[in-house]
């Protein structure tokens, strides 16, 4: 008998604005307001054009937190009822956002739901977040963000078919008859890891890789999965392809609550993997958020790698990886709050370098536009044009035929690169979960403060110090690509020596604000220094201007990264 589709009346909401990552939420909201699901999932399929909805193909994963086989049954149901064709879905609803940007690709579907939270809490009592990527296999830019959000505000009805329901633990086609439909509604349940894992296999030298992690001379590592999404790729990809011991590589099950852990790899959240590495028995060791978008590296006596480092010793080493030396590198590009120090790469190897936003959708345009090889972002996101997304695994392995190429270790690579090119400073103060209202109206007096001409040439002493500002603005961004302007992205003062401090208010959280403050600093000469010594002057500065504790009540920073 064919399933039936019926039209819901629905009311909105007004809170249903998704930011460059989504829209995010704490789970109660998600269960305890009537069709609050719902209503966002037709939004998104209501933005497409019923034309290129009927009969496409969409994917759907998440990172496994709690409510995602919740939310994909609706998404099941609702995506028969709208017209589409064929979903394809991760095994157990589980994909790794990265391997959504490859599938995405590969199957050339007109779009991807993500249901990740990223690196927030998951649980009951935690964070639940939704995101719809585009056919590129990148988030979906702001025109079509603004058209879900606007449909939101107005939705009345939703459809949905309430009696379709899959079996996401069964790999293979399950197919459905629907009424007034004239094909069945296809459901596809896939390996994803296979099919991300033949993506990497294209990228690097497996067989260096191989040679690196097991052979004679092999190094000793360390990965923690944090029990996200990553778990099943890094047993698959570095376990038993690359030959690495199963027991190097920890919380590799993925839960709904994360095993209580907060799934951000930074120096506070991964504090295990910190003190495991610490006594010097392993040289390498990474950590992977909950949808393995983002990563931390740490070296031989847990020394630490910034991402800003990161990407531009990758950029400098590019050629050890083999899919770049087929490809060629069409461009750098870094966010605007990242360290200058992958522009001082650009410069010296001639290749064009592009300051953007924060978000991924700025990078994904670019390389559309075959403008773009290699980005990153100093919020733990790295990647490369293989797909649209940053992309965790694919940094930590890129690290690793660094390692293979130049059998040096972590810490002499990063070093060796501060003799050549000069260290960028760099620290990332978080107050998170701070009063919007009282957020807001600091960023607004700070602005008033910076864009007063009389602002420019102060002088600031701090001890033996001086800096004296040579430009201030709200960062604003013209794509080279369509031309639109992206606007209000952070407040950016510049100092005459070449130090910035960036203040931006983050939407990725789901309680408060966060208010952010990135300091960077470039030194030639004193590049062995402990980063926050030698950034204490510009952080004063930094809290002397904005008033940040007066005017949040806030003592200090949530996290220092």
């Amino acid at each position: 008998i064919p399933l039936q589709v019926l039209t819901v009346p629905t009311a909105p909401y007004p809170d249903q604005r998704p930011s460059t990552s989504g829209l995010r939420k704490k789970v109660f909201v998600f269960q305890s307001k009537r069709n609050y699901l719902h209503n966002f999932i037709q939004s998104i399929f209501s933005s497409i054009d019923l034309r290129d909805r009927q009969g496409s193909t969409v994917v759907v994963g998440g990172d496994g937190r709690f409510f995602n086989r919740t939310a994909i049954e609706v998404i099941v149901q609702m995506a028969a009822a709208n017209g589409v064709g064929r979903l394809i879905i991760g095994h157990h609803g589980i994909m790794s956002t990265p391997a959504i940007s490859c599938v995405i690709r590969k199957y050339k579907a007109i779009g991807g739901i993500i249901l990740t939270a990223s690196h927030n809490p998951g649980g009951p009592d935690g964070d639940f977040g939704i995101k719809f990527n585009t056919a590129n296999g990148g988030p979906a830019k702001e025109d079509l963000t603004n058209n879900i959000f606007q449909i939101s505000r107005t939705i009345e009805e939703f459809t949905i078919c309430p009696g379709l329901t899959v079996d996401l633990t069964t790999l293979g086609r399950q197919t459905f008859d629907l009424e007034n439909k004239f094909k069945p509604f296809t459901v596809e349940i896939v390996d994803t890891v296979e099919s991300y894992a033949n993506l990497l296999r294209n990228i690097f030298d497996f067989a260096a890789l191989k040679e690196l992690l097991s052979g004679e001379n092999h190094i000793k590592i360390k990965l923690d999965a944090m029990h996200g999404v990553v778990g099943p790729y890094v047993r698959r990809i570095l376990c038993e392809e690359l030959g690495c011991p199963a027991n190097s590589a920890i919380n590799c099950i993925p839960m709904e609550d994360f095993g209580g852990q907060h799934p951000d790899p930074n120096l506070t959240y991964a504090a295990d993997l910190v003190d495991s590495m610490r006594d010097g028995q392993y040289d390498f060791g990474a950590a992977f958020d909950a949808d393995g978008d983002r990563y931390m590296i740490l070296g031989k006596h847990s020394f630490f790698l910034t991402p800003s480092d990161s990407v531009a010793v990758i950029a400098d080493n590019i050629f050890c990886i083999p899919y770049f030396q087929h490809t060629g590198v069409r461009g750098f590009a870094r966010s605007m709050p990242t360290s200058a120090a992958l522009d001082r790469v650009a410069k010296a190897t001639k290749i064009e370098l592009y300051e953007t936003p924060a978000g991924w959708k700025f990078f994904g345009n670019l390389m559309d536009a075959g403008r773009l090889s290699l980005c990153g972002e100093e919020s733990s996101g790295t990647g490369g044009d293989h797909i649209r997304e940053k992309d965790g695994l694919w940094a930590v392995l890129a690290w690793l035929s660094i390692l293979a190429n130049r059998k040096q270790s972590v810490e002499d690579i990063l070093n060796d690169h501060w003799l050549k090119y000069g260290r960028n400073y760099f620290t990332r103060y978080d107050y998170e979960n701070v009063d919007i209202d009282a957020a807001c109206e600091m960023m607004e007096d700070l602005e008033i403060m910076i864009a007063d001409k009389s602002f420019v040439k102060q002088r600031f002493a701090v001890e033996d110090k001086i800096y004296q500002v040579e430009k201030a603005d709200n960062f604003e961004y013209t794509d080279p690509v369509d031309s639109t302007i992206s606007r209000n992205q952070g407040l950016r003062i510049i100092f005459t020596d070449g130090s910035r401090i960036i203040y931006r208010l983050s939407g990725t959280g789901s309680d408060g604000a966060t208010v952010r403050i990135y300091i960077d600093s470039y030194e030639k000469e004193h590049i062995f220094e402990d980063t926050q010594v030698m950034l204490a002057p510009l952080a004063t500065i930094a809290l002397k201007i904005s008033q940040l504790h007066h005017r949040t009540g806030r003592s200090g920073p949530s996290v220092i990264t």
